[in-house]
């Protein structure tokens, strides 16, 4: 019993290096866990363990004669320990300030609720046979964990949500108009790799849809992001409102080189036949797009100049407000 109230005593009672630390770890993760799964389907290792929760009927890993496939397959299967681990983590960071800061433990448990969605989806993508419709899916709920993952570290590093707006009407406006279309075309960019090429195993099904029809549907609500985003960042500029939307303008001018370098490396894969190392570091980019664009729609929200720090005590906010 003492070994358990040492150890809760250690928990954190405010936002410290462990909990900024394990809030980086939850995003990080999740976009990882993305490239392992592009890596199982573009290397045709998507069946290298065919069945599921098991490897093999009799086994729990993959065996020497399944080869790398069962190899790539497996270890990105172990990566799903490594989340929940993580995500376990981050919930006893943040459990002794469920008081103070209740939105911190709402974000961590919708994040571990869905690693374990996350993970049932994957095993139904191996019993389908590598269903592009499943797999599609399991792609779009990773994205969506991508962005649950991204607004936990942001109210991590930033505080408490403010009530003060930090941006134009007009600007708050463009952010969530930035994440449709970005839905928008993450479902399309779905639907087209599963009219392609890369089934993720040479027998797999194919979804029948017009691959290069599908590349052009995909492409245009890409130039209305790269617009939004563009338009976004001029008018924050232009605006001048000092240092209160300096994260705000840091979000911006990430999200816009992220955007250029992504229809760079669409353009890339699409004229040069679809190669593999493209496709994943597309598939990696559109995971950093959601993070960065979830920060951008937070930060247009609220004045950062208004929130507290994040690693201050309740005392000393206080003390810094009647001052």
């Amino acid at each position: 019993m003492s070994v358990f109230i040492r150890f809760a005593n250690w928990l954190p009672s405010r936002v410290d290096r462990r909990v900024r630390f394990f809030a980086w770890a939850s995003l990080v993760s999740q976009i990882l866990i993305i490239g392992t799964g592009g890596a199982v389907r573009l290397t045709e290792s998507g069946l290298g363990c065919p069945t599921w929760p098991r490897c093999t009927e009799d086994s729990f890993v993959s065996t020497p004669e399944m080869g790398l496939h069962g190899v790539i397959e497996f270890g990105n299967r172990l990566l799903t320990f490594v989340l929940i681990i993580i995500a376990i983590g981050m919930f006893a960071m943040i459990v002794r300030m469920r008081t103070e800061r209740p939105e911190l433990l709402r974000l961590s448990v919708a994040l571990g609720l869905g690693i374990p969605g996350q993970a049932i989806i994957g095993g139904i993508t191996v019993l389908t046979n590598l269903n592009p419709y499943v797999v599609g899916l399991h792609y779009i709920l990773s994205a969506l964990l991508v962005g649950l993952a991204a607004w936990l570290l942001y109210r991590v590093r930033v505080g408490p949500a403010s009530r003060i707006p930090s941006a134009s009407p007009l600007i708050r406006g463009m952010a969530p108009s930035m994440l449709g279309v970005l839905g928008v075309s993450i479902v399309l960019g779905v639907l087209t790799t599963g009219s392609g090429p890369h089934a993720g195993d040479g027998g797999a099904a194919r979804n029948g849809l017009n691959s290069e029809l599908l590349q052009h549907f995909h492409s245009w609500p890409s130039y209305v992001f790269f617009t939004l985003v563009l338009v976004t960042l001029v008018l924050s500029t232009r605006e001048g409102m000092g240092r209160s939307d300096s994260r705000l303008r840091k979000a911006l001018s990430g999200l816009f080189g992220v955007t250029l370098v992504q229809i760079a490396v669409g353009l890339f894969q699409a004229r040069n036949g679809l190669p593999e190392l493209a496709v994943g570091i597309h598939l990696i980019l559109a995971a950093v797009l959601v993070a960065l664009t979830v920060t951008v729609w937070l930060s247009t929200r609220e004045d950062p100049e208004s929130v507290p720090r994040a690693d201050q005590r309740p005392q000393t906010r206080t003390a810094a407000t009647n001052s």
